[in-house]
């Protein structure tokens, strides 16, 4: 890294403060000694224009509507790749060989069932609580049974805490998909692949054969690969703030989970399906076009634009075709929903107003409509999203755990409350 200098005049001094620069990128301004220095703080709602860590997994231009792993493009990946091989990048810094490959697969293989016990936490939930309630619960309690993973001082628990989230987190969201929907738990099966294991997991049941359709698999893996990891979106900042305590790694998941079921963050696309049920059919869609371009109108068209990206998802060109192979295997041409998302889909690539905004249909649209294709309910988009997640943020915690530079996470405030008073007994009130 260079390091250069930017000038502040503050409190008729002026101060000095470092300018980093990484390998790509912005600069980013060095304010850690800020305070110390100035008595002042900065104020940057929803941290938006702070760099909170140094990370090597991740890199994203938004503007240029750049996704890189490891400097791996996303749709490199996830054309050619798996996500067993994507785990093994993010974790690792590098694509695995053969060796390495066949290697991480079976240890990961070998991790997939889940301590029998915990098949009777299922049974404490409502038998209609959301599958996210239940992945909260039942990933937070995984810290209860596997103690010799927890000790995050030792290089080796923290792998092998990795390798059971990765493995694990398709099991947990099976047995959380069957239980909502009243079936028997399916248990893994070897010889499957990662994708393929969890669709067999959620739909197989044990009154007769179920054999996983590979185009469907390949869908579901290149969903996988696609939510791999986000850079610091917020419920990655969660997970490494809860590991910046010293918070075991299971703990640390539970809590990007819960805060991945905000309808802000992982629940765009069950909102984006949400919306295009209340259209209900292609005839409405010049209704709600002209309630969208409507400023004093509240109504906004979910799944089209991105917070980060600027001009098209990256994400979204993969995820459409995978759509549009996923419907043309299944044979879907007179889903009302369906006829909706493709004929918005048609408007907002050729709509001058659609064009200008930059709202381009965004991955959470796309992966809407396959899920549903594939047979999932709406409850469960935001707990796929979990299981592919879950190797990002076990790679940004592992990294920031190994980070010599780490500290407990404390952000500032600009307080505006009452300034100090006395107390009054209640009597005098």
């Amino acid at each position: 890294m260079t390091e250069s200098t930017a000038k502040l005049e503050f409190g008729g001094k002026t101060h000095e403060l470092k300018v980093r620069s990484g390998s790509v990128g912005p600069d980013v301004i060095d304010i850690a000694s800020l305070y110390k220095d100035t008595g002042a703080f900065t104020y940057d709602p929803g941290f938006t224009s702070t760099a909170s860590c140094e990370s090597g997994i991740t890199f994203i231009d938004g503007d240029q509507g750049i996704l890189l792993h490891r400097g791996y493009p996303i749709d490199q990946l996830a054309e050619h790749g798996d996500f067993l091989e994507v785990c093994y990048l993010l974790l690792y810094g590098e694509l695995p060989t053969k060796a390495q490959k066949d290697d991480f697969d079976l240890r990961v293989t070998r991790h997939t069932m889940v301590h029998e016990q915990m098949t009777k936490f299922f049974s404490g939930f409502r038998r209609d609580a959301h599958p996210m309630a239940v992945m909260c619960g039942v990933v937070g309690a995984l810290s209860a049974f596997y103690h010799d993973s927890t000790d995050i001082s030792d290089p080796h628990q923290r792998m092998v805490a990795s390798i059971r989230l990765i493995a694990k987190m398709p099991t947990i969201a099976a047995m959380a998909y069957k239980y909502y929907i009243g079936q028997p738990f399916v248990y893994p099966k070897n010889e499957l692949n990662f994708a393929a294991n969890f669709l067999h997991m959620c739909f197989a049941v044990p009154c007769e054969d179920y054999k996983v359709n590979p185009v469907l698999a390949r869908a579901m893996e290149r969903i996988f690969i696609l939510h791999a990891d986000h850079e610091q979106n917020a419920s990655t900042s969660t997970v490494r703030l809860a590991g910046s305590s010293g918070a075991n790694p299971f703990a640390c998941i539970a809590a990007g989970i819960a805060c991945l079921w905000g309808p802000a963050h992982g629940g765009a696309n069950e909102a984006a399906l949400t919306m295009l049920s209340e259209i209900g059919h292609v005839d409405r869609i010049p209704e709600f076009i002209a309630r969208a371009k409507d400023k004093n109108d509240p109504f906004r068209l979910m799944g089209f634009g991105h917070r980060v990206y600027k001009n098209y998802d990256p994400r979204a060109k993969i995820m459409q075709k995978t759509t549009h192979e996923v419907l043309g295997e299944l044979g879907i041409k007179d889903d009302p929903m369906l006829d909706v998302a493709i004929e918005l889909e048609r408007i907002a690539l050729t709509d001058e107003y659609f064009i200008e905004k930059k709202l381009y249909p965004n991955i959470d649209f796309y992966s809407g409509i396959t899920l549903k294709a594939l047979g999932f309910p709406t409850a469960m988009f935001t707990v796929l999203f979990a299981v592919a997640r879950t190797v990002g943020w076990i790679s940004q915690w592992k990294e920031m755990i190994e980070d010599p530079h780490q500290r407990i996470g404390r952000p500032r405030q600009l307080y505006t409350g009452a300034t100090e008073r006395d107390y009054v007994p209640i009597a005098k009130r």
